[in-house]
Parts: C-alpha cells; structure tokens; sequence
C-alpha cells in the first residue's frame, strides 16, 4: 500500500466551492483501478489549506493508471484552478505499525 500525501493551499475564497468539487471530482478518483480509500482534511489554523490522503496498490496505480488516464484531465479541470501555488505530490510506505 502506498498513501500520497498532498498539502494543498485554496485560493482566498473560493474554499466552500472548492469543497464542492472536490466531492464532484471524488467519484473520479474513487474509480481508479487500485484506488484504495481517500480523505481530506481541513486545516484547522490557516483557512484554505486542506491535506489530501489517498491510498493506492501501489506507486503505478497513481503516477501511470491515475495520472496518465482521461480520467485525470477531468480531474485537474474540475479542481486544479483552484490551486495558489500548485501542490506538491509526495508518496509514502508505512515503515512502522501498531
């Protein structure tokens, strides 16, 4: 399993719509071959930051079957215009476990 992390900074404003779409876009993901489960976070200090989870099979469920399917590019219209400044995509393995 691997979990991408994804810091995410919504332009002033715009969070309620943001929050909207991305509940839209949600079902996008969801049906991606090795889609495991998502959650957003918002964060509680600095308004329009959020933090999105996703767990994937693997890395290649992700970079490749997400990122290069048709599905995407519905993705990054529906939610990417949203970003300032663009987020950082990061990937982690679980290394430890209680």
């Amino acid at each position: 399993m691997i979990l991408e992390a994804v810091m995410l900074q919504v332009k002033e404003g715009l969070e309620n719509d943001y929050e909207l779409a991305f509940l839209e876009a949600s079902k996008i993901i969801s049906s991606m071959k090795g889609y495991r489960s998502h959650e957003l976070h918002r964060c509680m200090e600095k308004k329009g930051k959020y933090l999105l989870v996703v767990e994937w099979d693997t890395l290649e469920d992700h970079t490749v079957g997400f990122r290069q399917s048709p599905d995407y590019q519905k993705w990054k219209e529906r939610l990417h215009h949203f970003y300032d400044p663009f987020p950082v995509v990061e990937h982690f393995e679980k290394v430890v476990q209680q």
